[in-house]
């Protein structure tokens, strides 16, 4: 691979660093990398950057986000490295393929119905996390939505899910969603937090290290002003409905979220948002070999070195996709991934107190997003909500029933061989929404816990988005800096 300016002219077209994903991490990466002298390709399936933290419509002034003052200067960043020639952003180029080439990678992407072709010398993967779920009965009712379904439908495009809106589940993306869904006009009907968050309480200083206590107050104030109620050790067991949900079944739990028998409560609303956690999305990084290993919180992410290095030679990983742990840490990785990118491609060592001021950062963030893990976990007494005839694979439409016999009558003894039997995990979807589900229910029923190889099964997709074979028929069309990129439309704007 090249490793100075000399040996880089072979390839004129290729840029020296691909950034894959435009979220907080992305950006951070493609600004950080440009600055330290690389040409830059920042390549992202939306039509705006920003990421899931940062979806926005074009006239936001930042007045529902958080931290829009960092957005805000990474995206001139962005612009000032378009201004300067040293940077291509891609805007709604959705990446399917990473591959090896003798010069480095070669990234393909889909948009307008065209495969796009990047080369480039080395890639940093930020591609972000996507909601984890949990199936119950009722979950696929029309007006049950994942929490960050919701709110990518409050920021994108301006729409309350529905009137009266119950929010369930577990982990602190439920605060911002109550709030912001409460200051649109949406009654709130409760927030139920499956958990008991009271670790929080007892570690103030590294919530004050993550620099947490004031969008915290933020929250309670919010909660306060819209009279929302927060309950902890409850959750939503069930929704309930004809053509839509109109009533959800929230009970109390136990420690291990098994349901306290007489504390089940109906609860009338129009919309139900749900939320476990997130599952990393690592599928272009497994695809690439990097090294995979299984998280405290029960997700395959990707192992990184200090320097944000995965295993693999030439690829870098930054934000979610080697461990969940929020925007502010997803940020500190995607600079340090950029910026120690762009040093092997100049051959100049990163100024050692920067690398410092940035590591010691990280180590911050890294100790409070290893106190939410702890103080949200999914434990598996959710497994006993389920009935037999629950929808547990939406896709092929495999209940929970079907996996148990898979193991029980069929004798599978892992998530990949009851993926076979029943079918599960193989629809359009290819595993991302019921994969950890189907993990979990298999490792259950075959009295263990989940593995890495469990999981394995809905994590590698070669083909990480949909792509059409018209699309592959007309082969690739070459993107270099001087090139310009295939336009994209943004969405419509849909009125509330």
């Amino acid at each position: 691979m090249p490793t100075t300016p000399a040996e880089r002219t072979r390839d004129p077209d290729a840029f020296d660093i691909a950034v894959i994903g435009a979220g907080p991490a992305g950006l951070a990466a493609a600004v950080a990398a440009v600055a330290g002298g690389a040409s830059v390709a920042l390549i992202d399936g939306s039509p705006r950057s920003g990421g899931q933290y940062w979806r926005h419509r074009p006239a936001d002034d930042g007045a529902l986000h958080h931290d829009w003052s960092a957005f805000s200067r990474l995206r001139d960043g962005v612009a000032a490295g378009t201004s300067a020639g040293r940077l291509v952003h891609l805007a709604g180029h959705a990446v399917w393929h990473v591959e090896r080439t003798a010069e480095g990678y070669a990234v393909h992407a889909v948009a307008d119905e065209r495969d796009v072709e990047i080369h480039t010398g080395r890639v940093i993967i930020a591609t972000g996390a996507y909601d984890r779920q949990l199936p119950f009965p009722g979950w696929t009712l029309p007006g049950v939505f994942t929490a960050g379904g919701a709110q990518a439908l409050f920021k994108g495009q301006g729409v309350v899910a529905g009137r009266r809106v119950v929010i369930a589940g577990t982990g602190p993306l439920l605060l911002p969603l109550a709030a912001g869904l409460a200051g649109a006009g949406a009654k709130v009907a409760g927030v139920f937090e499956a958990g008991r968050p009271t670790g929080i309480l007892r570690r103030p200083m590294t919530v004050a290290r993550a620099g947490k206590v004031r969008e915290s107050l933020g929250y309670a104030s919010a909660f306060a002003r819209h009279r929302i109620a927060y309950r902890t050790g409850l959750t939503v067991v069930a929704a309930h409905g004809t053509d839509a949900v109109q009533a959800v079944t929230v009970a109390r739990l136990d420690t291990d979220w098994n349901v306290v028998p007489g504390t089940e409560e109906r609860i009338t609303c129009d919309a139900l948002a749900v939320g476990y956690g997130f599952t990393p999305q690592v599928e272009l990084a497994a695809d690439l070999g990097c090294e995979l290993v299984l998280d405290p919180d029960g997700s395959m992410v990707v192992r990184v070195d200090e320097r944000q290095r995965s295993s693999v030679d030439g690829a870098w990983v930054a934000g979610e996709a080697c461990g969940v742990g929020g925007s502010a840490l997803a940020l500190v990785e995607g600079e340090l991934a950029g910026l120690q990118a762009a040093a092997a491609v100049t051959g100049l060592a990163l100024d050692a107190p920067t690398f410092a001021m940035l590591e010691r950062r990280r180590a911050r963030l890294r100790a409070f997003a290893s106190l939410l893990a702890a103080t949200f976990p999914v434990r598996p007494g959710w497994q006993t909500w389920l009935a037999d005839d629950t929808i547990v694979c939406r896709c092929e439409e495999v209940p929970a029933a079907a996996l148990r016999d898979a193991v029980t009558d069929l004798g599978a003894t892992d998530a990949r061989t009851a993926k076979l039997f029943s079918r599960a995990g193989m629809g359009l979807c290819q595993g991302r929404v019921c994969g950890s589900a189907m993990a979990a229910l298999v490792a259950t029923a075959s009295g263990r816990a989940v593995t890495a190889g469990d999981l394995a099964a809905t994590t590698r997709r070669p083909i990480a988005v949909p792509i059409t074979l018209g699309a592959l028929a007309t082969g690739p069309v070459a993107q270099s800096l001087e090139t310009p990129p295939i336009p994209v439309a943004p969405p419509e704007e849909v009125s509330a």
